[in-house]
């Protein structure tokens, strides 16, 4: 449990995280939540890394929407972190996998989280108002900020982690978008970045 003691959060917190980590742990064989090559280092590879997403938000959030949430990450952190700091003060995560759907519920459940969990596609759904948008390994940075358009309120910040090839993807996202961002190298790997994006708009 070294990780854990490495993440600054609360003991209440690191007792729902034991929880999280413990059904990831006996769900994934089933139904391949993650890789099961990051297991042997799950609290670094996916809950340091999902905190840091938190990190970089705009404190305090109304509505956090977690864009194809797969096992959780980051969206389900955010709302496990929310019980302790109160922000976000809701949390929806949209996934079109039932049984990704039903894993998730799980958690919910045995942690306490205060989440909602939408199984359908992302263009299927009603735009979402978010304040904050987040999806960690789901779609180029293109089809990304088309959902942001959909999902994000005007005003509101995505949060896209990306990978060492996040520089071709802004480039060809600048074709089709106008959007502000920042980088902030990650935490947990070398090369990858996280991109923090404001005032999305269609060219």
């Amino acid at each position: 449990m070294s990780d854990a003691a490495d993440l600054n959060v609360s003991r209440e917190t690191v007792e729902r995280l034991t929880i999280y980590e413990a059904l990831l742990r006996k769900w994934t064989p089933r139904i391949n939540l993650v890789a099961r090559s990051t297991l042997p280092d799950l609290w670094q590879r996916h809950f340091v890394d999902s905190i840091q997403i938190y990190d970089l938000a705009p404190h305090p959030v109304d509505h956090w929407v977690d864009l194809g949430s797969g096992a959780g990450f980051p969206g389900l952190l955010m709302a496990i972190l929310s019980l302790e700091t109160g922000s976000p003060k809701r949390t929806t995560l949209v996934e079109s996998d039932v049984r990704k759907c039903v894993f998730l519920n799980t958690v919910i459940r045995e942690t306490g989280a205060r989440a909602d969990v939408i199984n359908d596609r992302i263009e299927n759904i009603p735009p979402l108002e978010a304040n904050v948008l987040s999806a960690r390994a789901l779609a180029d940075l293109t089809t990304l900020l088309g959902f942001a358009e959909r999902h994000m309120r005007p005003d509101g910040t995505a949060i896209f982690p990306k990978g060492e090839n996040w520089q071709k993807e802004v480039e060809a996202a600048q074709t089709a978008w106008t959007f502000s961002h920042r980088l902030a190298k990650s935490k947990t790997e070398t090369g990858p970045v996280i991109m923090t994006i404001t005032g999305v708009a269609r060219v």
